[in-house]
């Protein structure tokens, strides 16, 4: 028997479901930290894993909305959202700051790729794509930090986080450009952003502020 052949839509699938996955357990994460019931963290949950690919589709006049296609997931999301509360519940995890980060860091780097891809195939020029791909990877997150009443991380923290999904990006066009295999296109660019991601909460890195000289 010759071994299934995974196809192109069977590797976007898989990446949107595990960014989706990623995010909204992010948006989980920041829901419990604010003390949210149910109904809270399953709006919060929703806004880290649809809010960038919402916008996306929006701007590229992309139908039907991809959670709208995969209807499945809102109930997936919901059955998230009600398991998280009793589980963190009962277990009393600490929840901080750097447990936000990773699954943050992953969705990053996943829908970065996924959002790039998407534009290229609707015919968009590189540096569209690109942006795209960092729509879709960075505006989730953004909503998700509005709604828990925060200036959202990727704003104030001074660690590259919209730079990462950039360079990313760019990785994909090149690979795309390359002729590389459709899994090779998607691993490179994600893991490119999860990869600079990473390390600048590993090493602290950050960058420059604006700063204001307050003397005249």
């Amino acid at each position: 028997m010759k071994p299934p052949v995974i196809n192109f839509s069977t590797i976007q699938s898989v990446v949107e479901i595990t960014a989706t996955l990623a995010f909204a357990l992010s948006g989980l994460l920041a829901g419990a930290r604010k003390h949210l019931d149910v109904v809270g963290l399953c709006i919060v949950a929703g806004l880290s894993a649809f809010g960038g690919g919402t916008l996306r589709d929006v701007l590229l006049d992309r139908r039907p909305f991809f959670w709208v296609e995969h209807a499945d997931w809102l109930w997936a999301l919901m059955a998230l959202s009600f398991a998280a509360m009793l589980f963190l519940r009962r277990r009393h995890l600490a929840l901080t700051e750097k447990a936000i980060q990773w699954p943050d860091a992953l969705g990053l780097g996943l829908f970065t790729a996924n959002g790039a891809l998407i534009a290229l195939d609707l015919g968009q020029p590189p540096i569209v794509a690109v942006l795209m791909g960092v729509i879709t990877a960075t505006f989730g997150g953004v909503l998700r930090d509005i709604v828990c009443n925060e200036i959202p991380a990727a704003f104030h923290d001074h660690r590259p986080y919209a730079l990462c999904s950039f360079v990313g990006g760019w990785v994909l066009v090149g690979a795309v450009q390359l002729q590389a295999p459709q899994w090779a296109v998607i691993s490179a660019a994600a893991a490119t952003a999860v990869l600079l991601r990473g390390l600048a909460l590993w090493t602290g890195w950050t960058l420059p502020a604006w700063r204001i000289n307050a003397r005249r």
